[in-house]
């Protein structure tokens, strides 16, 4: 039998670790997927941004943040208890965030200074390092899915603005109108914003709003997936973290995969998703001490945080603002949601 379950608390992180031993009398009747040598038991890490988060939230809204989570997080566990890809797991649990409105991507995408919806995506496949990216799209339902297609379906990496909306045409996917994508709270979130950028005050939202999903399949491979309507009230052809790859988004399967959410720009600064496989491969830390040394060191407090899971099947959530929407779950029968410390 592998190493027992552990499960240790970290300030402003939480690390999972994939469980090897037998599995629950309550769990499916499908078998667990036997890893390769080396590699660890199948996982999968969500996000649905990170922030100022007040913790005095209205219980029926905590309650609605925390089932999004879940049901996301079930369905990509019980992907990968039937045997899907990693990639497939995390496009589709991105698209489960997508269209809930709690979350800034797809459906609750915020509003930009003029008042309109753009949404990024990316996608990354560790066994191969092929990623696809979109940016500045304004009429595709799941952005994540359009992403995949620039992967699959190119010889490119990322598509921008009409030219991603012309590939749309190409591929048929979905599209929605403009008004699709309108929320009650991003509506006055974005009127707040304005208000504050007349009297000369930071238009920043104390919430960045990505949602994410990382995951190590039976077969050893990892996946990453990120998407986001942005930052609200932001100025015109701004692109932030999640389309670049390496910065907000990253996967290799001899080391890890990541998804982040918080301050982009700092985040393309400090490449922070390919930093953290980088600091695992060339100094040989854990995922949690890697992704601890960059958010806690690298970047500044309230900046966001991060997501991962390592090829030997480690889970780690780790961030430096109040808090993040997160959970994690594997094969072993555990679905953590969480909002705070």
């Amino acid at each position: 039998m592998g190493p027992m379950q552990r499960r240790d608390f970290f300030a402003g992180s939480l690390v999972f670790a994939a469980a090897c031993g037998p599995r629950g009398a309550g769990d499916s009747h499908v078998p667990s997927p036997r890893p390769p040598a080396g590699v660890g038991r199948p996982g999968i890490v969500i996000h649905g941004g990170a922030g100022t988060i007040a913790r005095d939230m209205p219980e029926p809204t905590k309650t609605a943040y925390l089932e999004g989570l879940r049901a996301a997080l079930k369905t990509g566990v019980e992907m990968l208890r039937r045997h899907a890809s990693s990639l497939d797991t995390v496009e589709t649990v991105i698209r489960v965030l997508e269209d809930n409105p709690r979350f800034n991507a797809g459906k609750g995408a915020v509003y930009t200074h003029e008042g309109k919806h753009e949404l990024d995506a990316a996608i990354m496949d560790g066994r191969t390092l092929g990623c696809g990216t979109i940016t500045g799209v304004k009429s595709v339902r799941n952005p994540i899915s359009l992403a995949r297609m620039v992967m699959e379906k190119t010889r490119h990496v990322m598509f921008a603005g009409a030219g991603a909306e012309a590939f749309a045409d190409t591929m048929k996917v979905e599209r929605v109108d403009a008004t699709y994508f309108d929320t009650q709270v991003r509506y006055e979130a974005w009127q707040r914003a304005l208000q504050r950028e007349a009297q000369g005050h930071a238009t920043e939202d104390a919430k960045k709003g990505t949602v994410g999903a990382v995951a190590l399949d039976g077969q050893g491979n990892l996946a990453a997936a990120t998407s986001t309507g942005g930052m609200t009230n932001k100025m015109f052809g701004r692109v932030g973290d999640v389309p670049i790859i390496g910065a907000g988004t990253y996967a290799n399967n001899r080391t890890c995969a990541i998804s982040c959410t918080g301050t982009g720009e700092e985040f393309i600064r400090h490449t922070v998703a390919r930093d953290i496989a980088a600091i695992m491969e060339y100094k040989e830390l854990s995922l949690q001490a890697a992704a601890e040394e960059v958010v806690h060191r690298k970047l500044a407090p309230g900046d966001g945080g991060v997501i991962g899971v390592a090829r030997d099947g480690s889970l780690a959530m780790v961030f430096n603002s109040a808090g993040m929407y997160r959970g994690a779950g594997d094969l072993e029968g555990r679905l953590d949601v969480a909002i705070w410390e």
